[in-house]
């Protein structure tokens, strides 16, 4: 069959097929609406049953849930995280549940936006902020939650909720930073799980550095050489050119009028006698690990020994763990107590952010127009200033959900630079390296992607279908 006639290359095939998918995802959540709104009336009763047996509350809560979590064969706490959500969605965010219901946004949205906003309700309940600040976290973030993927929502509700609560978020921080602690919990088939509760700039830190050092060990794995085990048994048999005693007949080769020298290989086996078993010889197998079982070494490695196995790779020494953080100059100054922001993540406290400041030089200035959008840095060049800016900007890659952090992204011209695309701030973005070689002009138009910069920061993607997909430009500074 021609690729012509062929329906599985017929564009308006691939359109039907992606709306009826998002059709059926809107339905999903749909349904999982409905789902929380049977867990909720279900909370309901359980209230009622405490009211009427207080001192048996624990153990009205405990059958209920394990009621749920055996009949929906659902662990004990997915049901404990389901049935919170529902009753956030039922006591105090109705908007997010009418989106809920209409299937505008997932129950991962929900979830995530019921986690950030239990600071607020906390808030109200003890009376620090209005009532009405429930409505406008509401509004704040629903206008991601609509458009933009889970994560990205949890990044932005976590900092409208900062924003709205204020000076409490700075006392949370303080109360979490002591709860820190290192678990162990047995896993099957000889495994753990090694749980560190820390704070989160340190954690992110960490896992960075990890990931560094992973991709150097895979990029330096050709680079290995054979390293002698000391536990290995033969080890001490391998015979060394320094072990060698020049009067030792049988390690010599003699020649005419009495000249010799020393035989270099005498006393090791041949290996092409038998490669496969020469106990002379360490064969070191092919390198094959993931990243993530590279990274899970390192942390090892590093815990146990502090510094990676040098049979790892080479390289390492000078790969530093990085963090983005994002703070107002009268807040590093001390004038006021600002939140920074942990870019990516989410609020961090600004005594960390001074802290991280005295002991690093890497700070940029940025300058923010009225609407609070980032328009320039300091020590502006045509080459680095623009990268300055540009980090400061974007922050993550710019492919709609994506939250792959800019020092792991590619600086790309949105307008092929091969194709008359001028080098100017309106013209670049970061991509991951995934999302970059979607628009690469060596792929087929027909799975090619584009990507275009509108005047108000936004990148709109458009599809090999047609269809446009926008990204709007990371929010700076909040106004609620």
């Amino acid at each position: 069959m021609s690729e012509t006639t062929d329906p599985h290359h017929d564009p308006e095939e691939r359109r039907r097929l992606l709306d009826e998918w998002l059709e059926v995802r809107r339905q999903i959540a749909t349904l999982e609406a409905a789902s929380a709104a049977l867990l909720s009336e279900r909370a309901r009763i359980h209230d009622d049953d405490v009211t009427e047996s207080p001192y048996h509350r624990d153990a009205i809560y405990r059958s209920m849930i394990a009621e749920y979590s055996a009949a929906g064969h659902v662990s004990k706490g997915s049901i404990e995280f389901a049935f919170a959500d529902a009753q956030a969605l039922n006591d105090y965010f109705p908007a997010v549940r009418e989106a809920f219901t209409r299937g505008a946004i997932t129950a991962a949205h929900v979830r995530e936006i019921a986690r950030a906003g239990a600071l607020v309700s906390e808030a109200v309940r003890n009376g620090r902020v209005d009532a009405t600040t429930l409505a406008l976290f509401e509004t704040a973030v629903l206008v991601v939650a609509e458009e933009d993927s889970p994560a990205r929502t949890r990044a932005h509700a976590r900092q409208v909720a900062a924003a709205l609560v204020g000076e409490s978020i700075r006392d949370r921080h303080a109360r979490a930073a002591e709860e820190r602690c290192v678990q162990v919990r047995s896993l099957d088939d000889g495994l753990a799980l090694l749980t560190a509760v820390l704070p989160e700039e340190l954690a992110v830190a960490i896992q960075d550095r990890l990931t560094q050092l992973a991709r150097q060990i895979t990029r330096t794995r050709a680079e290995r050489v054979p390293i002698l085990d000391p536990l290995e048994p033969d080890a001490e048999d391998l015979i060394r050119p320094e072990d060698i005693a020049l009067d030792d007949p049988s390690f010599a080769i003699f020649g005419e009028s009495d000249t010799f020298t020393t035989d270099p290989l005498a006393g090791l086996t041949d290996p092409l006698d038998d490669p496969a078993h020469s106990d002379d010889v360490e064969h070191l197998p092919a390198d094959t690990r993931t990243l993530d079982q590279i990274r899970a070494d390192v942390f090892t490695d590093l815990l146990l020994a502090s510094d990676p196995d040098e049979a790892h790779g080479s390289g390492l020494d000078n790969i530093q763990a990085r963090i983005q953080v994002t703070v107002a100059a009268t807040a590093l100054a001390g004038i006021d107590d600002r939140m920074a922001e942990l870019d990516g993540h989410g609020p961090l406290h600004p005594d960390i952010a001074r802290e991280l400041a005295g002991r690093n030089t890497g700070w940029s200035r940025l300058f923010l127009d009225a609407e609070g959008m980032v328009t320039e840095a300091d020590t502006y060049t045509p080459t680095e200033g623009m990268r300055r800016f540009l980090r400061a900007r974007d922050q993550h890659c710019r492919f709609p959900g994506c939250r792959m952090p800019v020092h792991r992204c590619e600086i790309d011209h949105n307008h092929d630079h091969a194709r008359g695309g001028r080098t100017r701030l309106d013209n670049l973005s970061h991509f991951c390296t995934g999302h970059h070689a979607l628009k690469h002009p060596d792929i087929d138009e027909r799975h090619r992607w584009s990507a275009h910069a509108r005047s108000d920061g936004s990148i709109v993607w458009i599809s090999p279908l047609g269809n446009e997909y926008q990204d709007r430009q990371p929010r700076r500074v909040m106004f609620v």
